[in-house]
C-alpha cells in the first residue's frame, strides 16, 4: 500500500483523470489488502478520481462484467493497461452521454413538432 500511496503522489500528477483513476483502480484491485470489499473499495477509488476532476462517476453494468473482469485480468497478468483503461474510458464516455441526455433541453408541449 504504501507504494502505491508514493505511485500516486509521484507519477500520476499529469496523467488524464480517466487514466490516473483506472490505474489506481487496477493497482489497487493488484494488491487486494482486505479480505473483503477490494473491488467495492477500488471502484469507488475510480469514481472518487473521476468526480474529483469533474466526470461523473461511472457503474460497471451487469452485460459488462465479463468484460470489466476480462480486462482486469489481462491487466494483472501482463501489467498492460491499455484494454483496461479503454474499457473505463468507454464507461465515462456512457456516464457522460446519460447525464448529457438527463440535461438535454426537450421540446415543449406548446412548441409546434
Amino acid at each position: 500500500m504504501e507504494q502505491l500511496i508514493n505511485w500516486y503522489e509521484t507519477e500520476t500528477n499529469t496523467m488524464h483523470p480517466v487514466e490516473r483513476g483506472a490505474l489506481l483502480h487496477a493497482k489497487f484491485e493488484g494488491i487486494h489488502p482486505f479480505i473483503d470489499g477490494n473491488g467495492r473499495t477500488s471502484r469507488l477509488l475510480l469514481n472518487l478520481e473521476l468526480m474529483k476532476s469533474g466526470y461523473p462517476p461511472v457503474v460497471i453494468k451487469v452485460e459488462n462484467r465479463l468484460s470489466y473482469y476480462n480486462a482486469l485480468d489481462r491487466t494483472h497478468t501482463t501489467e498492460m493497461y491499455n484494454d483496461f483503461i479503454n474499457l473505463v474510458a468507454t464507461e465515462v464516455e456512457t456516464s457522460l452521454d446519460l447525464y448529457l441526455s438527463a440535461i438535454a433541453p426537450r421540446p415543449s408541449k406548446n412548441s409546434p413538432s
